[in-house]
């Protein structure tokens, strides 16, 4: 059985050492904004608009692409982690669809949450600091890993 893959992008969104994490309902957990890459977008691209898709916030990746001088191309923003996940897995264990997640870490500016028209609103969001999220016990392991991360990856930044 052939596998199809697609790759996806996620951005832990942090502000005032906590980040946003939602309620989604198809999926039933919680997690970051992210969803996949669109054929014309890079995957750092498709992480900023889904996070101004889905909170209406503007976000500042954290990490800047390095310098290089290759002369037909461009570096990207390296992604913090890249995980695949397996999506679809049948009975024998056969797996059909994966995701190749980017995931990135990002500031923003504020906590007003304002989704896009056709988004689940404000109300799906929570704000987790590192308290919460060591309490949350609805969060999986390596969501609370990865907000850690970001929050004091934010931290070191703003000094």
């Amino acid at each position: 059985m052939e596998t199809t893959r697609h790759f996806t992008a996620t951005v832990y969104v942090v502000n005032d050492g906590a980040t946003a994490l939602h309620d989604h309902d198809r999926l039933g957990i919680t997690i970051p904004p992210g969803g996949h890459v669109d054929r014309d977008e890079l995957p750092h691209e498709a992480g900023l608009r889904e996070v101004r898709e889905e909170t209406g916030l503007e976000p500042t990746l954290l990490g800047d692409a390095p310098d290089l001088p290759a002369p037909d191309g461009f570096a990207l923003p390296s992604p913090r982690y890249q995980v695949c996940y397996d999506i679809n897995v049948h009975e024998d264990g056969a797996v059909g669809h994966q995701h190749v997640d980017h995931i990135y870490f990002a500031r923003v500016p504020s906590r007003r949450i304002d989704p896009a028209d056709g988004e689940p609103g404000p109300a799906v969001w929570d704000w987790y600091d590192r308290t919460d999220l060591r309490r949350a016990d609805h969060l999986d392991d390596d969501t609370v890993q990865i907000a850690l991360e970001a929050i004091e990856a934010a931290e070191r930044v703003d000094g």
